[in-house]
């Protein structure tokens, strides 16, 4: 088989949902058009999206608060796909002997194949040469592209990804259940690597690898202990707090619980609550409730700046605020006092392909378990408008295919 063949016969066109210009989500902007199936060029895949998760960071570029990069524009980053068609140099035994590309960079893995699954995320491309991808440090590239605002994304039947930066999926999960973990799920592992949680610099002992939390509730469900800070049986756990309890939030709960850490969330929404009771949070309430402890670590999710301040607030000495959106309102001014005694506030800026090979490793070794909603293609305007009235409990996920 011709390394570009495909693995059934491609239609001309693809249905997708596009954005011609940033609107309010009440008005449902995305439009349903008719778009040519795009070709892979030299490195790259073309994949038949099955399903898309939807992400506040598509929200935030239907509504303008991240200004447009391509216009118009098919959203989406949070995709699973099959490989339907190989570009040049992406298969084993590429001409002149080079080797195939391997998927997310991973040394030693074997070249992607036709009718393979694969996940796209957020982070799409990155030069490879500037001083920041020279430093392991490719999520801040200064030439990086993103997936659905820089090139069009996941909204569709049919994308086009670099082999080097999509990824192998968990084998058993459904295509719903994987598709958040590649947003959601992995800037909420690059928030608990810069808190300490996960990663090789992990400041307070977790379990390693071998999948259960001591003394903590099993990853992906458990009893809560209710709105009450945790007894003094789980005492000397370190504690996360998490500001707004989304699609990430419910993700990166699971991995921390694993890791021995108690979560103590905070969120407006009963049933946000509901979900951080199921999943085994040690304590949950509104923002303006005291947990009666100290955290080691808080990361944020809300894009509310005023959640820093109070998130510091909370800290123990030495502790560290994450901020995991790409986008929030004004901080306002914080007090010497709230940062003394080496407290840490840092953004998470988008995230590594070693962030999205490890927490895929560890979401199949958990394993994470994702709360989907479920909508069609067709339905995306109405996902975004739930997803920014709080109207999904976990993630919102677009079958497409």
């Amino acid at each position: 088989m011709d390394e570009t063949e495909a693995v059934q016969t491609l239609p001309g066109t693809m249905r997708a949902m596009q954005l011609a210009a940033p609107a309010a989500a009440a008005e449902r902007p995305l439009r349903l058009v008719e778009l040519p199936v795009p070709q892979p060029g030299p490195g790259e895949v073309l994949l038949r999206v099955r399903a898309c998760g939807v992400c506040r960071t598509d929200l935030h570029i239907l509504e303008g608060e991240l200004p447009p990069h391509r216009s118009p524009v098919v959203p989406g980053h949070q995709i699973v796909g099959e490989v339907a068609a190989l570009g040049e140099g992406v298969a084993g035994g590429a001409p002149g002997g080079a080797p195939g590309i391997a998927p997310g960079g991973e040394p030693g893995a074997p070249p992607l194949s036709l009718g393979e699954r694969v996940g796209v995320p957020w982070l799409y491309r990155t030069c490879g040469v500037c001083r920041f991808c020279r430093s392991g440090r490719e999520n801040l590239c200064e030439n990086a592209l993103f997936t659905g605002w820089d090139v069009d994304g996941g909204y569709a039947e049919y994308m086009v990804a670099p082999a080097d930066f999509v990824y192998r999926l968990p084998e058993g999960m459904s295509d719903l259940a994987a598709a958040p973990l590649l947003c959601a799920g992995i800037i909420g592992y690059r928030c608990l690597r810069l808190v300490g949680i996960v990663g090789d610099d992990a400041r307070l002992p977790g379990v390693g690898a071998t999948g259960a939390a001591s003394g903590g509730a099993a990853a992906g469900g458990g009893a809560a202990s209710g709105d009450t800070a945790a007894d003094d049986t789980a005492a000397g756990r370190p504690r996360l707090g998490l500001y707004g309890f989304g699609s990430a939030a419910h993700l990166c709960t699971q991995v921390a619980l694993w890791r021995g850490w108690e979560v103590y969330a905070f969120t407006r929404d009963e049933e946000h609550r509901s979900l951080a009771r199921e999943l085994g949070a040690a304590w949950v309430g509104e923002t303006w409730e005291d947990p009666g402890v100290l955290l080691d670590a808080a990361i944020v999710f809300a894009p509310a700046g005023e959640l820093a301040v109070d998130a510091l607030r909370r800290l123990d000495k030495g502790g560290i605020v994450a901020l995991g959106g790409i986008y929030s309102s004004p901080i306002p001014p914080i007090d010497y006092p709230s940062i003394y005694h080496e407290r840490v506030v840092r953004s998470v800026a988008n995230s590594t392909r070693q962030d999205a090979r490890e927490l895929l490793r560890d979401a199949a070794l958990i394993p994470v378990v994702s709360r989907v909603q479920e909508y069609e293609l067709e339905q995306a305007n109405e996902a975004l408008l739930d997803l920014k009235e709080d109207r999904v409990r976990g993630s919102a996920v677009l079958r497409v295919s």
